[in-house]
């Protein structure tokens, strides 16, 4: 039989010992020109580690790479290593001598092989090695993992001369099973692809050193069966055991392999898009043909058996190329086959438009494939210079290729559902596939789109021009490429439009547009950016969020996107003092907060751009406008913190024109207290002035809820509103500032009833009380001495005590606080504002002051109160009086007074009973109404006086 010709091998017909030799010389030629390929590829480093791995792990000598111990497993199955190799051996340590084993002696490491791109048309001097290391089935675990470590010392010595080495190691006899090693399991993203690996093996693997496969020898139309095919080969032996390495065969590939194979693609589609297109669309033929798909590495055996071998024509990505190609043509998909095309173009990285550089083999075979797609100079320029690709270019190609992957995805989740092979496993895979592709391509509002997903290696622009816009009556942000000036700038299309600058300058940063080395031309228009503000905002960007990003995780993508860091910049393109600024004058004032700054109160917080960077990788961009920027930002910030349990990393920063850092610090400050009383728990309420008026943030019902109260006034009136529970209340530092009434509401003591009073001259005082549950009561009152403006609200309080202990069990009264008496005494030379505590004096009963005690019960239609008031013993009724009852009690009063003194009225008990009969009404509630019967019966007495 001519070497040239079809061999056949018939075990029924008997199997000539010569055809096999002659089978196997065909193999290992293709094998030796792919090796050689390799070789010329790489650099004289690369190739120095290439040469000397086979006998690395073929010796242990304590002086080359990879010494673990002398019995760390060793030995390379029938190897043989040449003159080179012991010469290049001897360069890194002259004692080195290569002695054969001895006989008998069992060489551990059956068989070296060469993974992936090398020897192919996809080969770059970027490629890695990734090598397979076969070792013997009999290894012990620490004979495993003393190989391992050997392993690891060679590829930690390659990385010192540059070259990126991997070594997986592999058990024949479990991987033959189908049994993964751990080496295995970042191959394929988690679900199995056993058989779509093995293919991959079979038609890419180029055997170093060792054992050849025992699969060259089975011709396909035996696939089925292989195990009965090869025991005969083996048990009659027309080959030797120790010179063929068994991995098993590919008679049938199950179909849940597609969904596997097809998700790690994906999932490294994400990031390198062109390489994963070409196998992904593999794995769709391949879903499409099955159960009847002959596999690309069984076509591999099938022409290496028809005749001599092409190298070329055998390359696994030309193999892919073509049977991709007669898919697509047979559907008609012909923008999919451009697509492909251009994938398996940029990858063999061959650059046709220039002469020089390049290998002649892998120049002359691609030359050959553009002839046949009939591209022009103009498409081969355009690829090639794909280094130079801008935004426009990359834009459009990623479009094709987003498209070509969700294509993918969808086709996947169809195939693996209705073949029923989505099991447990694969459908988390799929979830988070689905998750990784949603974080990398989704669109949603305020998200920054990532359009280079590896296509371009460089976008970034030295000269930008960022202008400010009125397009049909809407401000707007242009980027544009060069150095422009305004009467040039309609003439160019820019790179990326938004609304707000913050969005672009992020969206420009994040992909690679902006580097810092990139120059602006600034046109501002009405807005107050200055260069300095811009090159600052651009060095915060690249100080929170450095590139590249993080790895993203499997671990985050199993959880809902949380924020890891939040950027906020505060009055971008903004001056919050603008009539300073044109006055070139610095405002001078107590009033420092900015909330509330000067003598006018101003807000300089005008806006606020919020730039989170969340845990699936994703950029966003929130803006907030106007006088309510701060308290709308916080509110949001705090709900996510609350939403996701932790609480962002803040960053904050502010370059305005006026009072920037001290803007900065304040919104800093601010959002880190509020985070932390609001989130705490328990949770408190969080009062805030913002200019003349006032915000309480509370957290209800799972999320943080703000209240706007215009004023002081308005402020009490809300304090004064009865609690279902205490709630202690904080204020922000500048809340209040100088006022009686913060130092009252920072008293605030759960359970208790405190009583605050402040003597103001004229004989007018201030009264406070803050009941059991924090509600606020205050009264403005004359008053003749502090023992007649104390007493009678002491003895009311008592009073409202007394009653509501009736209602309550004897145990329960014992933990009761007593009242509590502060003073506020005004600041003095050497202390401020402050609350001095106050001896409760004791109630006794004087003979000026009557017990006028008030009974309130509904009327009939219990739309109103009816009222009687008791005068020591003696009932004053509606009934009796009707609307002259204030008149008669008043009268009554004066008669019993000395002198007719003016001193007012006050009312020492009320019984609410009937509204409240089990006493769970608040103090409060008390006070309120007290101070409403007592203003009726201090203005009738008053009308008697006239």
């Amino acid at each position: 039989m001519p070497a040239s010709g079809e061999i056949r091998l018939e075990l029924q017909e008997g199997i000539d010992r010569k055809t096999l030799t002659t089978l196997r010389k065909r193999f290992s030629q293709l094998n030796q020109t792919r090796l050689r390929r390799v070789t010329q590829a790489l650099g004289s480093r690369q190739y120095l580690v290439l040469q000397l791995i086979p006998l690395l792990f073929d010796v242990n000598h304590p002086l080359l790479p990879g010494y673990i111990a002398g019995h760390t497993p060793r030995g390379l199955a029938t190897y043989l290593p040449d003159n080179e190799t012991l010469l290049a051996a001897q360069s890194l340590t002259r004692s080195f001598s290569w002695r054969k084993h001895p006989a008998g002696f069992n060489p551990q490491i059956h068989a070296l092989y060469l993974m992936g791109s090398g020897g192919t048309i996809a080969q770059s001097d970027k490629s890695d090695l990734d090598i397979w290391v076969c070792h013997d089935p009999a290894l012990n675990e620490a004979e495993r993992l003393e190989l391992a470590s050997k392993c690891q010392l060679i590829t930690d010595w390659a990385d010192t001369l540059n070259c990126e080495a991997h070594f997986h190691l592999i058990d024949p006899a479990r991987f033959s099973r189908g049994e993964r090693d751990n080496d295995l399991t970042t191959e394929d993203c988690g679900s199995s692809q056993h058989y779509l690996l093995l293919d991959e093996f079979y038609r890419t693997a180029i055997l170093l050193a060792g054992r050849y496969p025992l699969w060259w020898m089975v011709p396909v139309y035996e696939e089925h069966n292989y195990p009965e095919y090869t025991k005969a080969l083996l048990g009659k032996r027309f080959l030797r055991a120790r010179d063929a390495l068994d991995l098993g065969h590919l008679a049938e590939i199950p179909a849940g392999e597609y969904v596997g194979a097809g998700l790690w693609q994906l999932f490294k589609g994400i990031d390198s898009p062109y390489k994963s297109v070409l196998k992904l669309l593999l794995t769709e033929v391949y879903a499409n043909q099955h159960p009847d798909v002959e596999c690309l590495s069984l076509s591999f055996k099938r022409e290496v058996y028809a005749g001599e071998p092409d190298a070329d024509e055998l390359d696994p990505y030309i193999m892919l190329y073509r049977k991709v190609e007669a898919y697509l043509k047979a559907r008609g998909d012909l923008d999919r086959l451009d697509l492909v095309r251009r994938c398996l173009y940029l990858k063999a990285d061959v650059r046709l438009s220039r002469r020089g550089g390049m290998l002649d083999w892998k120049r002359q075979l691609m030359e050959k494939l553009v002839r046949e797609w009939q591209w022009d100079t103009r498409q081969l320029q355009q690829l090639d210079n794909r280094r130079q690709w801008r935004v426009e270019e990359v834009s459009r190609e990623r479009r094709q290729l987003v498209s070509e992957l969700t294509h993918s995805y969808r086709l996947l989740s169809h195939f693996g559902r209705s073949h029923n092979v989505i099991n447990a496993i694969n459908n988390r895979d799929m979830s988070l596939l689905g998750r990784r592709l949603h974080a990398a391509f989704e669109r949603k509002a305020g998200k920054v789109e990532v359009i280079n997903p590896g296509i371009a290696p460089d976008l970034a622009e030295p000269l930008l021009t960022l202008a400010a816009e009125q397009r049909d009556g809407q401000a707007s942000w242009a980027l544009l490429r060069g150095s422009l000036n305004l009467t040039e700038i309609d003439a160019h299309k820019p790179l990326k439009r938004t609304r707000h600058v913050m969005e672009l300058l992020t969206w420009g940063y994040r992909n690679g547009v902006i580097d810092a080395a990139s120059r602006f031309a600034l046109h501002p228009g009405d807005s107050a950016l200055s260069e300095f503000e811009l090159n600052n905002l651009l060095t915060s960007l690249r100080q929170s969020f450095p590139l590249p990003m993080p790895v993203l995780t499997e671990a985050a993508l199993s959880r809902a996107s949380q924020p890891c860091q939040v950027l906020l910049l505060v009055n971008v393109g903004l001056d919050p003092l603008p009539a300073s600024s044109q006055k070139n004058l610095h405002l001078i004032s107590s009033h420092t907060d900015a909330l509330g700054y000067s003598g006018l109160r101003d807000n300089l917080i005008l806006s606020i751009d919020q730039i989170t960077l969340n845990s699936w990788n994703e950029i966003l961009v929130s803006r907030y406008d106007g006088e309510q920027a701060c308290i709308q930002a916080l509110c949001d910030f705090l709900n996510q913190g609350q939403a996701h349990q932790r609480l962002p990393e803040l960053q904050v920063a502010c370059y305005c024109r006026n009072r920037s850092s001290a803007i900065a610090e304040r919104v800093e400050s601010l959002f880190r207290d509020a985070a932390e009383r609001l989130l705490a728990e328990p949770a408190q309420q969080f009062l805030l002035q913002v200019q003349t008026g006032f915000r309480l943030l509370e957290r209800r019902n799972g999320a943080i809820e703000v209240t706007a109260l215009d004023d002081q006034e308005a402020l009490q009136r809300h304090l004064g509103r009865s609690k279902p529970r205490h709630t202690a209340l904080h204020l922000d530092n500048y809340a209040l500032q100088g006022q009686d009434l913060a130092l009252v509401l920072r008293q605030d003591q759960p359970g208790r009833t405190q009583v605050f009073f402040r003597l103001l001259g004229n004989q007018q005082a201030e009264l406070y009380v803050l009941d059991e549950r924090g509600s606020l009561w205050r009264q403005r009152t004359a008053y003749q001495d502090e023992q007649t403006l104390l007493l009678p609200l002491l003895r009311f309080l008592y009073s409202v005590r007394l009653r509501r202990q009736i209602n309550q069990p004897l145990d329960a009264q014992r933990n009761q606080d007593e009242l509590q008496i502060g003073e506020i005494l005004p600041a003095g030379a050497n202390h401020p504002t402050r609350v001095v505590p106050r001896k409760v004096p004791e109630l006794k009963l004087e003979a000026d002051f009557y017990a006028v005690q008030a009974i309130a019960e509904p009327s009939d239609q219990h739309s109103s109160w009816v009222v009687s008031i008791f005068c020591e013993h003696r009932e004053f009724s509606a009934l009796e009086h009707g609307d002259q009852l204030f008149s008669a009690v008043a009268r009554h009063i004066l008669e019993r007074r000395r002198e007719h003194s003016r001193y007012p009225c006050y009312i020492t008990d009320l019984d609410l009973s009937a509204a409240d009969p089990a006493g769970k009404m608040q103090t409060v509630h008390y006070l309120r109404y007290r101070q409403q019967l007592e203003q009726s019966l201090n203005q009738a007495m008053d009308s008697l006086r006239q």
